[in-house]
């Protein structure tokens, strides 16, 4: 109280003085932080990469962090903001969030701790600046390690010591082995999960990946020539030695198969292709031309009928002669990269379709077609890989000149560089990659695509008036959180094929569909369902989608707005139970619980009513029930004489078996306790057949599997009763019925006499379904039993 009388005694002017730097600094913090988004305040564009986001956001903390600003007031605060931008624009489905709803759409909690500068300086990103090293994250693992190139991964802790001593060496070997295999790394720290899924439980951890293979870890002393060595095993081209005995039948074999041969000649002068570096360049070259070796000093004969009288090196394209002039490619050094260079700059091109042999080509073939414009790209060479990589898929490799046949690429709305896999299926079943530019991403894209149902949609192949149900993925190439889930796409039509067709419309290209749809954020999911249309707000993922898909065929959840509200949960039945799930469409929460919901609701099928309210679409009607969060989960119990009572749900879960058990608790009881005496009495000497739970209340299985047992008891009602013996009340009942576990199901069946305590049949099941019917197959079979028995013994 004195403390507040002191303050009122202070001149005015002198308490403006005070507070004023106060105020400044937080309407500085505040307006810099609501002047700028999050790009813009990493410095990113709205494409940009996660590991270009990582970069920008590493450049910022060493700059802005507090621990380098320690006389700013606002350094704080600012860098909040910064690693808060950075937080979300990471993790794909906070940043598909924000970039469909911006903040609103965001956990308000996240983002409220940072780490000390030399984290950053020291510890954040170790291999973000090295070429030769990829890092992986959930995102393009899979594709990377299936696409039939050999990696090897060193899966890292960035707070790791040991991690660190390793790093100088890992570069050392990644630039030795450059080209050879792909050397990758994973931050364990940003991608825990796919850690935790590998089995990773110790850092720093190396493993070598192989299509179809399981990885096989390096357990040797971490120095550069024995993980070149451990690495260089996996390299099993073979390297063939020519002879007089071998050699022209070896070159015939090869050009007849399209394969060239590259060959090092051994001589005691000049220069000779070591072993190693003739396994490297086997591995690098694999399935693009054969290497072998002749030694010179055995077969001189041979030797000179190729012109060679000292050591040498060159490439022996198919259908090249030695009389044909620059036919053969001499080699003019020892070092494998620029060996592998001049290889692949000298193999011919990928295949030219031009408009007139397009159709007739991809009619009946799967074709994986790079589409050029002019000058070629820098993968353009590596793409003469891409033949070899795929040919066990069946898929042929070719290209197409945009400049040249610019009609043929305008009707497929073609108008950038891109590759796309043709299905066999004629010129419009297609689909364009939008992945990394990346030899292992284009290779998994390929084989996804020709065994999924997705086509790139246009204009001229759009579902608007089909009667076959469609979903449409709404994108923008540019966008990450639509990259990601191009691939689940692709795993959702492949569960749904037959059932349902799938396309993608690019939005930066056919405008007007998208505003005639009012897209206005990517990805949107739209299904389109003769003259219905739905649009998909839950995770971006194949599960959500197939949840999502499943509910719109057999609807489980009723949408209700404030008329329906009122009619069925007002004015429901005496004993009618309602659970409803008001939420907000750009509440991540709530989109996490939707195929949850959904997922209960058909759980509780015939039990409990389930609907869910829109309160975006109903704002001022939430707000008239007292909605202050989303979501918010409510039960209306089956009193109708209190229409308006309901019990929230505020349980850590939001999992559909957790809320299951929750809602079936507000059921009344349709199974009975059983005592020693009642056990006796109506089970052992009575005539009705019975299903027994016995369980131990302290029991965590019997606690999950009590609300089953409910839905059990209510299924059998009329046919079987149901009742449960505490076998912690009852210990000598339960010792006696000879049960060793809980919760232990048991059948006691009626058949014409007294029972006895083991009489009952074990059923081990904690599935009601599965009880209920084994249950009625049992009845089938007494049936005839019990119709023999005489009449005084029923």
């Amino acid at each position: 109280m004195a403390h507040r009388v002191a303050l009122r005694a202070q001149h005015p002017r002198s308490i403006w003085l005070m507070v004023l730097p106060i105020l400044l600094t937080v309407l500085l913090v505040a307006v810099w932080a609501e002047g700028q988004d999050y790009y813009e305040l990493l410095g990113v564009s709205r494409e940009a990469t996660t590991k270009e986001i990582r970069r920008a956001f590493k450049q910022l903390a060493l700059t802005m962090h507090p621990d380098k600003n320690p006389g700013d007031p606002s350094a704080h605060e600012k860098f909040l903001q910064v690693n808060r931008a950075y937080e979300v624009l990471k993790d794909e489905d906070l940043r598909k969030k924000y970039d469909k709803y911006g903040e609103k759409g965001l956990d308000e909690q996240q983002g409220g701790r940072y780490e000390s500068w030399n984290y950053y300086r020291y510890d954040f990103g170790i291999y973000d600046d090295d070429l030769e090293i990829i890092t992986l994250d959930s995102g393009d693992f899979e594709a990377a390690v299936n696409s039939g190139e050999i990696w090897f991964i060193n899966f890292y802790f960035p707070r790791c010591s040991h991690c660190h001593q390793l790093a100088p060496t890992w570069r050392d070997f990644a630039k030795e082995m450059d080209g050879v295999i792909r050397i990758g790394a994973v931050n364990c720290g940003d991608n825990n999960h796919l850690c935790r899924r590998k089995g990773i439980n110790s850092y720093p951890s190396l493993y070598i990946y192989r299509s179809g293979q399981r990885p096989e870890k390096f357990n040797g002393e971490r120095n550069r020539d024995n993980l070149v060595r451990f690495s260089m095993q996996f390299i099993t081209t073979t390297i063939t030695q020519l002879w007089q005995g071998n050699v022209f039948s070896e070159i015939e074999s090869a050009f007849s198969s399209g394969l060239g041969w590259l060959i090092t000649f051994c001589s005691d002068s000049g220069d000779c292709l070591e072993p190693r570096t003739r396994q490297k360049l086997a591995g690098m070259l694999d399935g693009l031309v054969k290497v072998g070796w002749m030694d010179c000093t055995a077969d001189e004969q041979i030797c000179a009928s190729f012109q060679v009288t000292s050591g040498a090196t060159a490439l022996f394209p198919p259908g090249s002669a030695l009389n044909k002039p620059d036919s053969v490619l001499w080699l003019n050094t020892l070092d494998s990269k620029e060996i592998y260079n001049q290889v692949i700059n000298h193999l011919p091109d990928l295949e030219l379709l031009t408009s007139d042999s397009f159709q007739s080509k991809l009619a009946h073939h799967r074709w994986l077609i790079s589409f050029t414009f002019g000058n070629k790209n820098s993968a353009s060479n590596e793409y003469k890989k891409l033949q070899a990589l795929l040919r066990n898929d069946h898929i042929q490799v070719g290209r197409v000149d945009c400049i040249a046949d610019s009609e043929l690429c305008q009707s497929l709305y073609i108008h950038k560089p891109c590759m796309a896999v043709f299905k066999g299926l004629g010129i419009h079943d297609f689909e364009i990659h939008h992945g990394k530019d990346v030899l292992y991403n284009i290779v998994g894209f390929a084989r996804d695509s020709v065994r999924a149902f997705v086509t790139t949609l246009g204009p001229d192949n759009f579902p608007s008036d089909r009667k076959e149900p469609w979903l449409v993925d709404f994108f923008a190439p540019w966008c990450p959180p639509c990259r990601a889930l191009l691939p689940e796409l692709r795993k959702a039509s492949i569960q749904l094929a037959g059932q349902m067709k799938f396309g993608t419309l690019d939005c930066t290209i056919h405008h007007n569909l998208c505003s005639r749809y009012n897209i206005q954020a990517y990805p949107t999911t739209v299904i389109f369902n003769g003259s219905s249309v739905h649009e998909y707000e839950g995770h971006h993922s194949a599960d959500g989608i197939l949840e999502f898909i499943q509910d719109l065929v057999n609807p489980s959840v009723l949408i209700l707005d404030p008329s329906s509200f009122t009619e069925k949960i007002k004015g429901r039945d005496e004993g009618q139970i309602w659970a409803v799930d008001f939420y907000a469409p750009w509440c991540g929460p709530c989109q996490a619980l939707m195929p949850e919901w959904r997922r209960m609701a058909r759980l509780l099928s015939g039990q409990i009513l389930v609907g869910s309210v829109d309160c975006q679409r109903f704002q001022s009607f939430c707000q008239s029930q007292s909605v202050r969060a989303y979501p918010e989960i409510r039960l209306y119990p089956g009193n109708s004489r209190q229409p308006d009572r309901y019990t929230s749900y505020n349980g850590w879960h939001r999992d559909a078996h957790s809320l299951r058990t929750w809602a079936l608790s507000f059921l009344p009881r349709a199974s009975v306790d059983l005592t020693p005496e009642t056990f006796r009495s109506l089970v052992l000497s009575g005539r009705d057949h019975w299903i027994l739970d016995f369980y131990a209340p302290w029991c965590g299985p019997c606690q999950h599997f009590a609300p089953e047992f409910e839905v059990l008891a209510r299924m059998l009602k009329g046919e079987v009763r149901a009742g449960k013996v505490d076998c912690q009340a009852h210990y000598q009942t339960c010792q006696l019925a000879g049960i060793t576990a809980y919760p232990t199901v048991r059948f006691y069946p009626y058949l014409g006499k007294k029972r006895h305590e083991q009489s009952g049949e074990h059923i081990n099941s904690r599935d009601a379904n599965v009880i209920a019917d084994t249950v009625r197959q049992r009845l089938q079979q007494l049936l005839p039993r019990l119709h023999n028995k005489p009449k005084d013994e029923l």
